[in-house]
């Protein structure tokens, strides 16, 4: 996720770390905090790899700022991960979201519509945080503890509404290709 997050933003601008590591934080959020010790190895694996670039500009001080530029190598990848997410990517709800937030710079409608038909297909199967002693789901009405019930109760009304999200764009998008 941190690959795409340092990739998708730096596709719409360039960017110096501190910029950066501040968007990817607002992405993730308190979810998923990006420590300097994973950002910073994250962008020297990036830039030995050839999909982003250096640059060097005047500072504020006396020390030049560092700006962050893709390549056109790095543009492609990003594009290249947008359209073949890994199955991570579609299960996890904080990872396709933050997918779901760069989908836009892949440009063709029916690979976005086919990403978000697979988030659609994970979302269409049955799942529970909680299994009885013969592994069925646990659903909120059969649920004694007023604590599960009410993530229960929040997974199912959280996964409606980004259900019914899902299907209005894909027709959007469907609609755009006809």
């Amino acid at each position: 996720m941190l690959t795409l997050a340092i990739l998708g933003f730096l596709y719409d601008q360039p960017l110096h770390g501190y910029q950066l590591k501040s968007r990817i934080t607002g992405l993730t959020g308190h979810v998923r905090p990006v420590s300097d010790g994973a950002l910073y190895p994250a962008i020297a694996r990036l830039e030995k790899a050839g999909l982003l670039r250096r640059r060097a500009e005047p500072g504020s001080g006396a020390a030049p700022r560092q700006t962050l530029e893709l390549t056109e190598e790095g543009r492609t990848e990003l594009r290249r991960r947008l359209a073949d997410p890994e199955q991570a990517e579609i299960t996890d709800q904080i990872r396709f979201f933050a997918h779901a937030a760069f989908l836009h710079h892949l440009a063709d409608p029916p690979a976005q519509a086919a990403v978000l038909r697979r988030r659609l297909a994970f979302l269409d199967e049955p799942s529970s945080f909680f299994y009885d002693g013969e592994g069925r789901a646990v659903t909120a009405e059969l649920e004694p503890n007023p604590f599960r019930r009410g993530m229960l109760l929040v997974a199912r009304a959280s996964t409606a509404a980004e259900r019914a999200w899902l299907m209005e764009t894909i027709a959007e998008l469907d609609g755009r290709v006809h």
